[in-house]
């Protein structure tokens, strides 16, 4: 099935299909399309007859073959990896199987540029910037804060211990209190 998806691809040079048979079939195709590249700058005939040989048993379509060696492979020569594009196209109808396009991606397509990598890295730099500016009016603030600010928090704190006790010293007095009442009865 991938050998017949590979030469529908490397004929038409974009396919409609299944989005998971799309995303197998990327695998397949950029080693074949590898074996193209080698082939083309290997200077060893045997070598280039190899890499072909290779494509054929695992495409099993001469004519393909031969037009991704012949016509296509110069295409790829200075792109590394990445030699397909799937676009999701949506839900087919009779079965409501997500669908895909697949595509051989030009030899001059330059792909996504890096400007949002660059744009991270300026983003850091900026929140260093506002920490660094921020510890510097905390240390100013700091020495301007008063005790009674300071100790709010601890108040509050030792308000919650004490409610706690509290609400143990009830418990453990109405525990004794009902063994208590029940002797008295008796």
């Amino acid at each position: 099935m991938m050998g017949n998806l590979a030469v529908a691809l490397i004929t038409h040079g974009r396919i409609q299909t299944t989005l998971t048979k799309a995303k197998a079939l990327r695998p397949f195709i950029e080693k074949i399309i590898t074996f193209a590249k080698k082939a083309e700058a290997s200077n060893d005939t045997a070598r280039k007859l190899h890499y072909r040989r290779l494509a054929i048993s695992r495409v099993r379509d001469k004519k393909a073959v031969a037009k991704l060696f012949d016509e296509r492979a110069s295409e790829f020569t200075e792109r590394n990896g990445g030699y397909t594009r799937i676009y999701k196209v949506g839900q087919r109808i009779g079965d409501a199987a997500e669908m895909a396009l697949i595509e051989l991606i030009d030899g001059n397509d330059e792909g996504y540029s890096k400007k949002p990598a660059k744009k991270t890295a300026k983003k850091t730099t900026s929140k260093i910037a506002e920490v660094e500016a921020e510890v510097t009016e905390a240390e100013v603030t700091e020495a301007e804060v008063t005790e009674a600010e300071v100790t709010k928090p601890v108040k509050k704190a030792a308000k919650k211990a004490a409610k706690k006790a509290a609400k143990k010293a009830v418990k453990k007095a109405v525990k004794k209190e009902a063994p208590a009442k029940e002797e008295t009865d008796a």
